[in-house]
């Protein structure tokens, strides 16, 4: 199995992107988002290390604005986000369509 840049072992760098192929946002309005999904807000030195892999990796972009980082998901991010997408469906679909 190809092993693709987004780690879909805690799928927060799923999350992370498909949250981001919505809006572009700072690390906090990550983090808020998260914590309406998961139920939890991620510590920062969890987010921030995931958002620096992601920057490292070139899937995401950032941007200053003023004292905040605005995040962007890049093309090479998109096409990952893809990838994943068929990658969760393929492991969890069947799960999902059983549960609901």
């Amino acid at each position: 199995m190809e092993r693709h840049m987004c780690d879909m072992r805690g799928f927060l760098s799923f999350q992370i992107l498909w949250i981001l192929s919505k809006n572009s946002m700072c690390g906090d309005g990550i983090a808020k988002e998260l914590e309406t999904r998961r139920g939890d807000k991620p510590k920062a030195g969890t987010i921030y290390p995931a958002l620096k892999e992601l920057r490292i990796n070139k899937l995401i972009s950032g941007k200053k604005n003023g004292r905040e980082i605005i995040y962007t998901i890049t093309p090479k991010g998109m096409s990952e986000l893809k990838k994943a997408k068929v990658y969760f469906f393929r492991s969890f679909g069947d799960i999902l369509k059983e549960t609901f």
